[in-house]
C-alpha cells in the first residue's frame, strides 16, 4: 500500500551526487550507483528509486534539486516509503553538518535509515548516529579546508600573472591554459574601447553603432547571440584583462544574511591587479581614461524637465511582436529662435529596438503613454471597487489568520528546542560519566564533544529563527486591521487615483500587475490593450475568480479568462 513499508520486502532508495571538481573513476555517478546497487542486492534490499545529483556542491541542501526532491517524495504519503536511503559516503549526503543531522532528523521522522556504504555507517544503531555526527562535523571541516587551499592557490596563481581557470574573455583563447590574444574576436574589443574611450558614444550608443556597421560577435559555446548588446559593452569596458592585468577579488561570496548555508555573488569596487603573463589587447593609457569616463558616468543625472512625470507602466507593458518590455521614452522639441520647449510627448517604445539586449525588433511605434495608462488605469480602478478584493489584501499585511500560522511555527520552534537542550543535557551526563583510566576516554571524549558542538550551534540556530519568528508575530500583530478598514483605503484610493502623483501611481501599478499585452496597431475603438495580468487573482461579489482581462474587441469589456464571468468598464473616452 502507498506511502507504507511491504514487510515482506525491504526496499531503499538510492542517492548519487558528484560535485564538478570530481568527475573522477571511483567518484562517478555510475560508479556510485553501481556500488550502491550491488550493495543493496547483497542486503536483500529492492530499489525502489535512484537519484543523481551531478555538478552539486554539498556545502548545504540549497540548490539541490534532486536531493529535495527525494525529501519530498519520503514525505509523500501516495509513494511508497523506502525503508533506507543508500549513499556512497556521508560526504555525498552533505558536508554540511548542520544540514547533515538535519536532514537525517527528517530521515528518522518517517522511518528511514540512511546507510554510507564505503564508511561502514548504518543510522539505525545508536552508534550509527554518533558517527554520522563525527563524520559531518569531519566533513565540513575537510569542505572549509579544501575551499581555503584552493582560494589560496588562486590568489597565488593571479599574484604569478596566470589565468585562474574558466572561459576565456572575449577576444582571447584558451592554450594549454594561458591567455593569446584571438584576433578574430579582439578587432572588435579595440573598436568597443575606441569608440567609447575616443569618442562621444555611451555603452547603448557604442553597442548599436557595431550592429549598425555589420559587426558579429562570435558565438562561443557558452552563447547564443551574434549581435552586440550594451551589457556585452559593459562587460568588456569594465575588465582589466585587456589592459594586460590579471584580477583577483572583482567578485566574492558572501553569506545572505538571514540564512544558515545560503550564498550569493557580490561585485567588489575594489580588487587587486596584478600584471599578467598575457599580451594585453588595449594600452595601459586607454585603460585608464577608459576608467576615468567610466567613473564619472557611473554618477546619477539629475532630471532638468517633466520632474513630476513618471513612467507608470515602464517594463509591465509588453512589445507586441517580441514580448520584450517597453519603456518610456521623451520628444522633447525647442521652440524656434527661443530657449523655450513644446511640452513634453511621452512614448512607451519596444526595448529591444535600441538593441540594448543584442536581440534587435522591428516593432517602430512609438505608444503615446496618456493612452495606454488611461486604459489600464480604467480596469484597476474596476479591480479596486471590489469588496472581495480587500480579502486578498487582508492576507497579505498580517491577517488573523497569519498570526495565528506564525505562533504555531512558534511553538514547533520552541518545542523542538526543548528536545535538543534535553539531548544535550544527557550528553553532558555521559561525558561525565566516562572514565579517565579507560584506554578510549581521548577518542570517545572527543566523539561526544563534537556532537555536542553540533548541538549547541543547533541550539543557538533555533533561537535565532525563535526571535525572528516574535519579531514578525510582532510586526504582524501591529499591522492588523479590519476587512472594512481594507475597504475604505480601497474605496478612497479608488477616489482619489486620478489626483496622484505619477510616481505613487507607479509604485501601486508595480504592485498590482504582472504584464500588460498590446495590439500591434490601435484597434477601431480605440483600444490599444489587449490583455491584463494581475498578480493577485481578483474576486467578484458573484464569486468568479480570476488574474486576467481580456479585451474583447467589438464593445471593449473584459473578457475573464476562467469561466464566462463579463465585468463592463466604463472608459472616459467613449
Amino acid at each position: 500500500m502507498a506511502g507504507s513499508k511491504n514487510k515482506n520486502q525491504k526496499t531503499c532508495y538510492i542517492y548519487t551526487r558528484v560535485s564538478t571538481a570530481m568527475q573522477v573513476d571511483g567518484y562517478s555517478l555510475e560508479a556510485q550507483e553501481e556500488r550502491l546497487r550491488k550493495e543493496a542486492k547483497h542486503r536483500g534490499y529492492k530499489v525502489i528509486g535512484v537519484y543523481q545529483e551531478e555538478g552539486k556542491s554539498g556545502k548545504n541542501i540549497v540548490g539541490r534539486k534532486v536531493f529535495q526532491q527525494m525529501l519530498d517524495d519520503i514525505r509523500d504519503t501516495s509513494k511508497d516509503t523506502p525503508d533506507y536511503v543508500y549513499v556512497f559516503k556521508l560526504s555525498r549526503f552533505g558536508r554540511n553538518a548542520a544540514d547533515t543531522l538535519s536532514s537525517l532528523q527528517f530521515l528518522e521522522d518517517f522511518g528511514v535509515s540512511l546507510l554510507c556504504v564505503e564508511d561502514g555507517i548504518d543510522s539505525a544503531g545508536a552508534a550509527g548516529k554518533l558517527l554520522i555526527a563525527v563524520y559531518a562535523a569531519v566533513a565540513e571541516a575537510e569542505r572549509e579546508n579544501i575551499l581555503a587551499q584552493t582560494m589560496a592557490g588562486r590568489y597565488q596563481k593571479a599574484r604569478d600573472g596566470k589565468w585562474n581557470g574558466g572561459f576565456a574573455p572575449y577576444g582571447y583563447k584558451l592554450v594549454d591554459g594561458e591567455l593569446k590574444i584571438e584576433e578574430a574576436e579582439a578587432e572588435a574589443v579595440r573598436l568597443i574601447f575606441d569608440k567609447y574611450t575616443n569618442g562621444n558614444m555611451g555603452i547603448n550608443s557604442v553597442a548599436k553603432w557595431m550592429n549598425d556597421c555589420g559587426y558579429k560577435k562570435i558565438v562561443r559555446k557558452n552563447g547564443t547571440l551574434d549581435k552586440f548588446s550594451s551589457h556585452f559593452v559593459k562587460l568588456i569596458l569594465d575588465n582589466p584583462v585587456y589592459a594586460g592585468y590579471i584580477a583577483y577579488g572583482r567578485r566574492k561570496t558572501e553569506k545572505i544574511d538571514g540564512t544558515r548555508n545560503e550564498f550569493h555573488i557580490v561585485k567588489q569596487d575594489e580588487y587587486d591587479l596584478f600584471e599578467g603573463q598575457h599580451d594585453a589587447i588595449i594600452d595601459r593609457e586607454l585603460w585608464e581614461r577608459t576608467k576615468a569616463k567610466r567613473a564619472l558616468n557611473a554618477f546619477k543625472r539629475e532630471k532638468t524637465h517633466s520632474l513630476e512625470h513618471a513612467h507608470v507602466l515602464s517594463g509591465i507593458v509588453k512589445c507586441p511582436r517580441c514580448g520584450a518590455p517597453m519603456y518610456g521614452v521623451v520628444n522633447r522639441k525647442k521652440k524656434k529662435g527661443l530657449e523655450e520647449y513644446y511640452t513634453d510627448m511621452w512614448y512607451y517604445i519596444c526595448k529591444n529596438r535600441k538593441n540594448v539586449s543584442g536581440h534587435l525588433c522591428d516593432y517602430k511605434t512609438h505608444i503615446r503613454q496618456d493612452v495606454i495608462n488611461e486604459q489600464v488605469e480604467a480596469v484597476v480602478k474596476e479591480a479596486l471597487k471590489n469588496a472581495d478584493f480587500s480579502d486578498d489584501v487582508l492576507r497579505t499585511i498580517g491577517a488573523e489568520e497569519n498570526i495565528e500560522t506564525l505562533q504555531k511555527d512558534l511553538q514547533r520552534l520552541n518545542k523542538e528546542r526543548s528536545k535538543e537542550e534535553a539531548r544535550k543535557s544527557k550528553l553532558l551526563a555521559k561525558i561525565a560519566a566516562l572514565d579517565p583510566s579507560d584506554e578510549q576516554y581521548d577518542t570517545l571524549y572527543d566523539s561526544l564533544e563534537s556532537v555536542l558542538r553540533e548541538l549547541s550551534v543547533n541550539i543557538s540556530n533555533f533561537d535565532e529563527n525563535i526571535y525572528k519568528k516574535e519579531l514578525a508575530i510582532a510586526n504582524a500583530t501591529s499591522k492588523q486591521v479590519t476587512a472594512e478598514d481594507v475597504f475604505k483605503y480601497m474605496k478612497a484610493l479608488v477616489e482619489c487615483f486620478d489626483y496622484l502623483p505619477e510616481e505613487d501611481e507607479q509604485k501601486i501599478m508595480n504592485g498590482i500587475l504582472d504584464a500588460v499585452e498590446l495590439h500591434e496597431q490601435k484597434k477601431p475603438n480605440g483600444m490599444w490593450v489587449k490583455k491584463i495580468r494581475f498578480k493577485v487573482p481578483l474576486k467578484f461579489p458573484d464569486g468568479s475568480v480570476y488574474d486576467e482581462v481580456e479585451f474583447i474587441d467589438e464593445d471593449s469589456l473584459p473578457k475573464v479568462n476562467h469561466d464566462e464571468t463579463i465585468v463592463a468598464l466604463h472608459r472616459t473616452d467613449m
